[in-house]
C-alpha cells in the first residue's frame, strides 16, 4: 500500500512538472536560507555554554552617576569589588578578577612571537571556567607571581612542540614584552573555543600586578577603576534578590560619592548574556548584536513560512483540477483516510526532495556564507548546545516536521473532503472559503515582503549615513603603527618621541605624523571629578581624555575654534609641571562657559584635595567623533602628555604606499631596534565598529531577496493556474474584441489589489520595527514617507512583472485554439 502511495504521488508530480518545479524550487530555496541562518543563530546562542558553571557565573556591571546623570555604563570597576562581595554575601561561592594584558610580544631564546592576547586572572579563574588543561596543576598554576599558562597553539609556536606531551614545558622561562624578569610556564590549556566570550592566548597570574609590578591598587582598592570581575553564585541563588542588596553594598563601601566622586550602582549580568547583550563601555570580550541574531531568525522563519504557504496555495488552488480524481477514487472505494495519506505522501516527497536540494545548496554556498558572517560554520552548528540547552536544535527539527505536516495536511484535508456525486455530475466548484484563505495567505506573504524591502532600504541608508558622516577629523590614508614595547620609558622619552616624529616627516610619502594615547575608534580614558575653578566645589563633571603630541591636530585635520594648539614648551617629562589643556566644544558647554573664545585663559580643576590638579585652557577644538555614530560626542580634554609606547599616527600619500611603508619601517626600527613593526590603516579599524550593522544590512538584503523571490514564485504559480482555469473566458473575450492590455489587466488586477492591501498592513509594522532599531544610534536617519512609497512601488512592480508574464502569454494565444480545447 505504501509503495502504491509513493508510485501514485510520483506520477502525479511528474504529470504536473511546472507546478512541481515551482513548489520544489520555492521550498528548497526557503529551506536552504533557513538552514544557513540557523547555523549562524545557533552558533551565536551557543556562546559560553561549554562552561559547566555557566548558569551560575555572572559579571559585575558598574554604572556611575554624577549630578543624577549616568556618566559611565561599563564592566570596568574597582579591584576590591568582587572580593568585597565574597566577604559580604554568603551567596557568592567564588570570584575572579580579570585585567586585559593587551597583545603581548613573547620572547623565547632568539624567537619573538607578536600579538598574543593576554589576560591577568586570579587562580580561581581556572576552576570557575571550563578551559581544559593539557598540562599543569589547575588548582595552583596561577597562584604565584610571574606564572603563565599558554594555549596549545601558542605553546607549539613558542617551543616547536609536535606531539601531545606538554609536560616538559612546565617550568620553562619566557619573556613578556620589555619585562627583564622572565615568566615561568606553569600550564598549557586547550585552545579557547570559538564560542567563548573571553578570548586569550596566554593567562598571567593576577598576583604579578601587585607583587611584581608594584600596582598596589590592583589588589584591594575602591578608588582606581580599571578591573573586570566575575562572580559565581551558589546554586539556587535568586539573582534579582541579590541585585537588590547591592545598593546597600555600594553605600557601605563608597558612602554615596565620597570615596570615588560618583554614585556607584552595581548589578550582575549572566555570563550567558555577555556576548549578545553587551551595551557596556570598555568591553574586553567577543560581542555581537542580539538584534541581528533574533532579526535573522525571524527572517528565516518568514522565508520558510512563505515557501510552505506557496505549497498550500498551489495545492488548494488546483483542487478543481483534481476533483474528478478524488471522485473516482471515492466511488472505487477509497476512504478519506486513504486519500489523506495519499496527498500527505505527495507533500512528503516534495518536501524531502526540496530538503535534499537545500542541503546541496548549503554545501555549495557554505564558504561564501562563512565569509559573510566571518565564522567557520558547518552543519554541525545546527546541533550545538545553546540557549536553553539543545532547545534551538530541537526546535529546528520540530519546525521542519511541523511545517511539512501542516503544508501537506491542509491540502490533503481539503481534497479528500470532496463529495464524489457532485464532482462526477460536474456540479463541483472551488470553495469560497478556500479562495478567501488563499487571498489571506498571499496578503500575508507580501506584507512580510514589503516589511523586508523597507527594512533593506532603511538599514542600507543608516549604514551609508554612518560611513559618510563627517567625523570632525580625517582618518583617510592614516597609517597607525603600534608603539614600541622593548624601550625604556625614562626622562629622555619626550625628546626621543619628537625626534622620531621629525624623522618620519622627512619621508617624501609622509604628510604628517603624531602620537597619542588612543587613536579614533579606541575607548579613551575618563577623568571623573572636573569643574571650572570658579564653580561650586561640590559640582563635578566627567570628561574623556587623551594625551597627544603637538602635531596631532594637524595630522588629523581637526579644527581649532578658539585659542591655540600645543607648542613645544607645553610638554615636560614631569607630569606635575604640565598645566595647559585643550578642550572640545562639548566640554566648554558642560563647564558652563558662554563661548569657546571666553573659555580661553580660564582654569579647570581635575580631582579634589591633595590629588587636585589645575589646568589652564589654551585652546578649544570643534567636536569630533572618537567612536562610532552609535554613541554621542562626549566632553573631551586633550593633554600635552607623551608616552613612548603610544601608537603613532602617520598621514601618508595615496601614491607609492608600499614604498612609503617600507621607509617608515626602516625609520621605526632605527629608533626602536628589536621591536616589531606592526601597523594598520585607521579607516579599516574605525569602520570595524560597524561590523555587526553591516552584517545585518547584508544579510537582511540577501535573505530579504530570497523571501521576495520565493513569494513571486508562489504568485507565478497562482497566476499560471488562474490563467489555465480562465482559458475559455479569455478566448471569448478576445473574439468579442478585447485587447491584450484588457486581458492582462483582467488577470492581474486581483493579485495587484492583494498586494496593495499587503502594503497597507506592512507599513505600520515596518515603521514600528525600524523605529525601535534606530533608537540604538545616537546619530540616525529619519524614516521618510518616500521609503514606504518606494517599497510599496517595488512590491507592486514585482507582482505585476510576475503575473503579467503569464497573462501576456495567455492574451497572445489564438482564441480559436482556446475555445476548441474547451
Amino acid at each position: 500500500m505504501i509503495r502504491n502511495y509513493f508510485k501514485t504521488a510520483w506520477r502525479n508530480l511528474w504529470k504536473n512538472k511546472v507546478f512541481s518545479l515551482i513548489n520544489v524550487l520555492g521550498l528548497s530555496l526557503g529551506m536552504a536560507a533557513c538552514l544557513l541562518i540557523l547555523q549562524y543563530v545557533n552558533f551565536e546562542l551557543s556562546f559560553d555554554h561549554f562552561n559547566k558553571n555557566a548558569a551560575n557565573i555572572y559579571r559585575v556591571i558598574n554604572d556611575r552617576y554624577q549630578n543624577n546623570k549616568l556618566i559611565q555604563h561599563g564592566t570596568i570597576t574597582y579591584s576590591a569589588v568582587s572580593r568585597a562581595m565574597k566577604e559580604d554575601f554568603p551567596e557568592v561561592a567564588n570570584y575572579a578578577r580579570v585585567v586585559p594584558g593587551g597583545q603581548q610580544i613573547i620572547t623565547y631564546k632568539d624567537k619573538k612571537i607578536p600579538k598574543e592576547q593576554g589576560l591577568f586572572v586570579d587562580n580561581s579563574f581556572l576552576t570557575m571556567f571550563s578551559y581544559p588543561m593539557l598540562s599543569g596543576d589547575q588548582k595552583s598554576a596561577l597562584s604565584g607571581t610571574k606564572n603563565v599558562i599558554l594555549s596549545e597553539t601558542l605553546a607549539r609556536k613558542v617551543f616547536d612542540i609536535e606531539g601531545n606531551n606538554f609536560d616538559p614545558l612546565i617550568g620553562k622561562l619566557i619573556t613578556l614584552g620589555s619585562d627583564s624578569v622572565p615568566f615561568k610556564v606553569t600550564g598549557v590549556l586547550k585552545d579557547v573555543p570559538e564560542n567563548s566570550f573571553l578570548k586569550f592566548d596566554i593567562l598571567i597570574s593576577y598576583q604579578t600586578l601587585y607583587k611584581s609590578f608594584g600596582c598596589k591598587q590592583c589588589d584591594y582598592d575602591f578608588t582606581d577603576s580599571d578591573f573586570w570581575h566575575y562572580v559565581q553564585l551558589k546554586e539556587g541563588t535568586d539573582v534579582t534578590a541579590f541585585d537588590a542588596k547591592l545598593a546597600a553594598f555600594s553605600q557601605r563601601h563608597f558612602q554615596g560619592n565620597k570615596i570615588s566622586g560618583s554614585v556607584e550602582k552595581f548589578y550582575l549580568q549572566p555570563l550567558l548574556k555577555a556576548h549578545l547583550y553587551s551595551d557596556t563601555e570598555y568591553e574586553i570580550g567577543d560581542t555581537a548584536s542580539h538584534m541581528v541574531v533574533w532579526g535573522l531568525l525571524i527572517i528565516a522563519l518568514f522565508i520558510i513560512g512563505i515557501a510552505w504557504v506557496n505549497y498550500i496555495n498551489l495545492a488548494t488552488a488546483r483542487s478543481v483540477e483534481r476533483a474528478k480524481e478524488v471522485g473516482v477514487r471515492k466511488v472505487a472505494g477509497a476512504t478519506k483516510g486513504q486519500l489523506v495519506r495519499q496527498f500527505l505522501t505527495e507533500s512528503l516527497i516534495i518536501n524531502v526532495f526540496a530538503l535534499a536540494i537545500a542541503v546541496m545548496m548549503v554545501v555549495l554556498v557554505q564558504s561564501v556564507f562563512n565569509d559573510l558572517v566571518q565564522h567557520q560554520l558547518a552543519f554541525s552548528y545546527l546541533f550545538k548546545k545553546g540557549l536553553g540547552g539543545y532547545l534551538i536544535s530541537a526546535s529546528i527539527i520540530v519546525v521542519i516536521l511541523t511545517g511539512i505536516f501542516i503544508s501537506g495536511f491542509y491540502p490533503a484535508f481539503v481534497l479528500s473532503a470532496f463529495k464524489p456525486i457532485s464532482v462526477l455530475k460536474g456540479r463541483f466548484s472551488s470553495s469560497a472559503k478556500g479562495a478567501i484563505l488563499r487571498k489571506c495567505l498571499v496578503i500575508g506573504q507580501f506584507a512580510i515582503t514589503v516589511v523586508l524591502i523597507t527594512g533593506s532600504f532603511v538599514v542600507y541608508r543608516q549604514i551609508k549615513f554612518m560611513n559618510g558622516q563627517k567625523l570632525g577629523l580625517n582618518i583617510d590614508q592614516m597609517l597607525v603603527v603600534n608603539g614600541p614595547v622593548f624601550v625604556k620609558n625614562d626622562t629622555t622619552f619626550v625628546a626621543r618621541t619628537k625626534a622620531m616624529v621629525a624623522e618620519l616627516d622627512q619621508i617624501p610619502g609622509v604628510k604628517n605624523a603624531a602620537t597619542s594615547f588612543w587613536v579614533p575608534g579606541n575607548e579613551m580614558g575618563r577623568n571623573f571629578a572636573i569643574r571650572a575653578a570658579e564653580s561650586d566645589p561640590n559640582t563635578h563633571f566627567t570628561m574623556r581624555f587623551d594625551g597627544i603630541s603637538e602635531d596631532f591636530l594637524k595630522t588629523y585635520d581637526m579644527h581649532l575654534v578658539a585659542g591655540r594648539n600645543f607648542t613645544a614648551t607645553d610638554y615636560n617629562p614631569d607630569f606635575n609641571k604640565l598645566h595647559n589643556i585643550i578642550l572640545n566644544e562639548n566640554a566648554i558647554q558642560a563647564l558652563g562657559f558662554p563661548s569657546p573664545q571666553k573659555a580661553i585663559g580660564h582654569t579647570i580643576i581635575n580631582g579634589s584635595g591633595q590629588y587636585a590638579k589645575k589646568w589652564d585652557i589654551v585652546g578649544v577644538i570643534a567636536d569630533y567623533h572618537q567612536k562610532s555614530l552609535r554613541y554621542p560626542i562626549e566632553p573631551t580634554m586633550l593633554e600635552p602628555v607623551l608616552n613612548i609606547q603610544s601608537p603613532i599616527s602617520i598621514k601618508i600619500d595615496a601614491k607609492n604606499v608600499t614604498a612609503t611603508v617600507a621607509q617608515i619601517k626602516e625609520k621605526y626600527q632605527s629608533f626602536f631596534p628589536g621591536n616589531l613593526f606592526d601597523y594598520t590603516f585607521l579607516d579599516e579599524q574605525f569602520n570595524a565598529q560597524y561590523k555587526n550593522d553591516e552584517l545585518f544590512g547584508k544579510a537582511f538584503s540577501i535573505f530579504g531577496s530570497f523571501a521576495i523571490f520565493i513569494a513571486c514564485l508562489g504568485l507565478l504559480g497562482l497566476s499560471l493556474f488562474a490563467t489555465l482555469q480562465r482559458t475559455k473566458e479569455i478566448g471569448v473575450r478576445k473574439v468579442l474584441g478585447a485587447s491584450v492590455a484588457n486581458i492582462v489587466l483582467l488577470l492581474s488586477k486581483d493579485f495587484v489589489m492583494l498586494v496593495i492591501i499587503a502594503i497597507g498592513i506592512a507599513i505600520p509594522i515596518a515603521w514600528l520595527i525600524l523605529h525601535n532599531w534606530l533608537q540604538d544610534f545616537a546619530y540616525r536617519i529619519s524614516i521618510s514617507w518616500w521609503i514606504f512609497a518606494l517599497s510599496g512601488l517595488v512590491a507592486i512592480i514585482v507582482a505585476l512583472a510576475t503575473t503579467s508574464f503569464q497573462a501576456i502569454k495567455a492574451a497572445g494565444a489564438n482564441p480559436v485554439k482556446s475555445l476548441r480545447s474547451e
